[in-house]
Parts: C-alpha cells; sequence; structure tokens
C-alpha cells in the first residue's frame, strides 16, 4: 500500500500510480509514504516539493533492471541515461527510509545501470540505501558535450544544464565502476561508499562545469571495500572535476596514490582532488602531486553551512 497524505489519506498500490496523483496537490508538499515491500517500477518525479518515505531502507526496496548495453527496438543501446530506476527531475525533492536499486547486474557485463538519477536543487537523500554495480548514483546535470554522438541519450539531452546542490545524508552507496558520477553539488555527510570485489574501479567521476565553487564533498564518510589495493578515490569525467574529502576513514581497498588522472595529463592542471584529516589505511599512501590537502582555514569553506548558505 502506498499512501500520499497531503491534507488527507489516498491509498494506491503501485508508487508510480501515487506519483501520478501527487500532481493534483502541487504546488504543495506532499508525502509519499511507501509500506515496506519490493517495488519492480521505473519511476520518475517530476513535481517539486515531493517526499517518497518508507518506514526502513532495509525493507522498502524500489528496483529495477535496465542496462546500457541493452539493445532497444529501434537498434540502438539503451545508453547509460536511460537505464535509471528512479529519476528526480524537480527542486526540493526529498528521499528517506528507502533503497533504490539497480538490478541488472556486474558492470563488466551490462554496462552502466543508473539506480537514482537526481537533477534538482535542494534534493535530499537520508537514511537510504542506493544499490548498483556501475555508476550507481549519477547527479545531473549532464556535462556540456557529450564526447560520442548520442552518448547522452536520455530525459535531460537536449536540456540546459542548471546545477543544482544536493544533500546525502546517513546513505549508504555501493558499486564499482564510477558509482558517484556527474555535474552537481552533492555533499555527503556521515554516509558509507562501499567499493564492490568487481576487479577494482573508482568511487567518484566527477563532472564540475569550469568555475563552478563546489562538486563533490564528502564529510565524515566511511569508504569501504574487501579487496586491498584495487580502488581509486575517484578519476575526472571531465577535466574540472571537484571532490573534498575531510575527516573520513579510507579502507585498504584505495590505493596508495588514491587518485586516477584517467590518462588526462592536462586535468592535472585543472582538477580539484582534496583531502583533509582522513584516516584509515588508505589515507596513508603518497598522492599524486596534482592533488591537494586542504589547511585548516580552507576546510572552513567546506562545512554543510558554508555549501548550503
Amino acid at each position: 500500500m502506498i499512501t500520499i497524505n497531503a491534507g488527507q489519506s489516498t491509498s494506491f498500490p503501485r508508487i508510480a500510480d501515487a506519483i501520478e496523483a501527487a500532481k493534483a496537490y502541487a504546488p504543495m508538499p506532499v508525502t509519499i509514504h511507501i509500506a515496506p515491500g519490493r517495488y519492480h517500477e521505473k519511476l520518475t518525479v517530476s513535481q517539486p516539493h515531493v517526499t517518497l518515505m518508507g518506514d526502513d531502507a532495509s525493507n522498502t526496496i524500489l528496483t529495477y533492471d535496465d542496462y546500457a548495453k541493452e539493445i532497444m527496438p529501434d537498434g540502438i543501446k539503451r545508453g547509460t541515461f536511460r537505464t535509471y530506476t528512479l529519476f528526480l527531475d524537480a527542486p526540493d525533492i526529498t528521499l528517506c527510509n528507502l533503497t533504490v536499486e539497480n538490478a541488472a547486474g556486474a558492470g563488466k557485463e551490462v554496462g552502466q545501470a543508473i539506480a537514482l538519477y537526481a537533477e534538482g536543487e535542494g534534493i535530499r537523500v537520508e537514511n537510504c540505501r542506493l544499490i548498483g554495480s556501475q555508476d550507481t548514483l549519477f547527479t545531473g546535470p549532464l556535462p556540456e558535450k557529450e564526447k560520442e554522438p548520442g552518448g547522452f541519450r536520455g530525459p535531460k539531452e537536449f536540456a540546459p544544464r542548471i546545477n543544482g546542490r544536493q544533500y546525502y545524508k546517513n546513505t549508504y552507496i555501493c558499486g564499482g565502476v564510477d558509482f558517484i558520477f556527474g555535474s552537481a553539488t552533492a555533499y555527503f555527510e556521515n554516509c558509507t561508499l562501499e567499493s564492490l570485489p568487481e576487479g577494482g574501479g573508482y568511487v567518484t567521476a566527477g563532472s564540475s562545469p569550469k568555475g563552478q565553487t563546489y562538486g563533490y564533498i564528502f564529510n565524515h564518510c566511511r569508504f569501504i571495500g574487501s579487496e586491498p589495493n584495487t580502488c581509486y578515490l575517484g578519476r575526472p569525467w571531465r577535466e574540472y572535476a571537484k571532490v573534498v574529502i575531510l575527516n573520513s576513514e579510507i579502507g585498504d581497498h584505495i590505493k596508495p596514490e588514491g587518485w586516477h588522472d584517467w590518462g588526462k595529463i592536462d586535468a592535472h592542471d585543472t582538477v580539484y582532488f582534496v583531502e583533509y584529516k582522513n584516516y584509515g589505511p588508505g589515507a596513508a599512501g603518497a598522492r599524486p602531486s596534482w592533488t591537494h590537502t586542504l589547511t585548516d582555514t580552507e576546510a572552513e569553506n567546506y562545512t554543510y553551512a558554508s555549501v548550503f548558505n
């Protein structure tokens, strides 16, 4: 049972039906309460001020299984940006106590498979689980231009690129390759980022546009994995990627060098890969000369209040 609470309660058997019915209450804030269960639905929320709320992320699961290598009826591969399970495409959307999963399988077999595609100012994800393999969480917008024709085929291919700020708290995110990627300003607090044992990988692939103040910020997070010395904290999807990791525990699955340049030598002068007061065996390695360490004064610019002022 799915219940909409907007001054009255109405129940629906499918989440998609509740999302559609919620449009009648716009622009009022609407909470859609999702009862425990496993919901095999491909979903889009394009209405501001909507909250999707479960009781417990462990037993309230939104799942689908589209994947990039799938051949569509027109003979073209689905591609990355049509694989999402849940697409958030509006400001002020909140997810609480939910699992969002792409169950397509290992990235080496199916390619990219997004669980959550999030684009909009003020998106909040709290006490959730985001489950996938390759490209689990995409924080839109897309970069300005694709590297290959048709590479951005999907719902926002021709939309204006408008950056928004997103907040992830007490949330578990897992994957293998580039499992957090995109251009948004996204603040992760008290989150757990697990690199799955798929033969190495990258936690982040940022694409912050030139001149954007913030990219990805991880504060008081845990980076965990089961295969020592196999993973990187990130690599630049685009040349101005920004990732700041501070006050976080970094496991021994992270290679001593920490960061990878993806063969983009010119990006050494443009990326901003930064750490501050991290700890754990994966924080002890010799990082590349083109990465940075914050001073105490600089670190003050990366509090929640500073980013969301």
